[in-house]
């Protein structure tokens, strides 16, 4: 374990974004963490993996925890499934990446989401079609409020659309150590996603294979959204709102062509990123923070814009859009 006083979180966040904080605690062993806790519990702290899904608008005055513990390991497999264990600290991707090779199913569609694997609970991460709760056996973690090592069953993470009970209820109260995945050796390609539909148009499923769609996966991702290593962003910057019936109808009297997903008889989603470009916003760039030119859900950091300049762009994207819809969109950031 090693602590570091007035530490820089600029390589801790895919906004790049200079924020520090006041000690920033990295650990790879549960046992030696838990031990210092118990001695020296911080009134102040904040968990962060790779920062992919943060924004910083001040310094941290507390404590960072960072838990960078890395390993794949088979916990059990018969002819037609396999469990999976992964630590905290490994990237998400080298994961997927890890699973395609062995020709297991499940995450593919997940390729090149940033962050780490112990982040991607928090947010149940999904794309194309498919999210972790479609995988997900179990939660490994550290409790910090008794100060002891406690497993989850997925069906007790309260997982839905981009949160779940590690965003909420134990949110900063439970530090993941590792999560338990369950995939299938047989083929089971979700290629429902109209993206991918559009990518495979040419090609019949049995012509499919599992690489084909991490590569179409990783194709179209990179053809939409930008690199954070070269521009400062966290991905989708809002969730795509949530509406009823009665709002939809009210919508598509004045707006015709509104894109939306029925989730069932009353409740519908609406792409965030319609209303964002339908607002004017798409491209719209204010100093160092704009709207990404191909994809209207994706706040940039320009160059070197604080943390506070990119929070208050992004209150004037949702103040467009509410002038013009009446639908507050929410933030899938966290902002600290």
């Amino acid at each position: 374990m090693k602590r570091h006083l007035n530490f820089s979180l600029k390589k801790y966040n895919t906004f790049g974004v200079d924020s520090v904080a006041k000690e920033f605690i990295e650990c790879d062993d549960e046992e030696e963490l838990l031990n210092y806790l118990r001695n020296n519990f911080p009134g102040n702290y904040l968990i962060l993996g790779g920062g992919s899904n943060v924004l910083f608008t001040k310094d941290f005055e507390g404590s960072v925890i960072h838990f960078n513990k890395k390993g794949i390991e088979i916990i059990s497999e018969n002819d037609s499934s396999v469990l999976i264990r992964a630590s905290a600290g490994e990237a998400w991707d080298e994961l997927v990446e890890f699973t395609v090779k062995k020709r297991w199913y499940g995450i593919e569609n997940l390729s090149l989401i940033p962050g780490t694997v112990g982040a991607a609970p928090i947010q149940n991460i999904g794309a194309y079609g498919v999210e972790l709760k479609d995988c997900l056996v179990e939660v490994e973690g550290l409790n910090l409020q008794e100060l002891k090592k406690e497993i989850l069953p997925a069906d007790n993470c309260n997982l839905k659309y981009r949160s779940s009970i590690f965003k909420e209820k134990l949110k900063n109260k439970f530090l993941i150590i590792a999560i338990v995945i369950k995939l299938s050796k047989s083929k089971r390609l979700n290629l429902e996603y109209r993206a991918l539909k559009e990518y495979f148009h040419d090609k019949s499923f049995d012509d499919i294979d599992i690489e084909d769609v991490r590569n179409g996966v990783i194709a179209i991702r990179k053809s939409k959204l930008p690199d954070p290593s070269e521009l400062g962003n966290a991905g989708s910057f809002f969730k795509n709102p949530v509406v009823n019936a009665d709002k939809l109808d009210s919508l598509q009297s004045l707006y015709k062509d509104i894109p939306y997903h029925k989730i069932d008889e009353r409740i519908y989603k609406i792409p965030a990123a319609w209303l964002i470009e339908k607002s004017g916003l798409k491209g719209k760039r204010i100093g160092n923070v704009g709207v990404h030119k191909d994809q209207a859900l994706v706040i940039v950091n320009y160059g070197t814009a604080s943390g506070k300049e990119i929070l208050d762009f992004a209150e004037i994207v949702r103040a467009a859009v509410y002038d013009k819809y009446g639908i507050e969109l929410e933030y899938e950031v966290n902002i600290i």
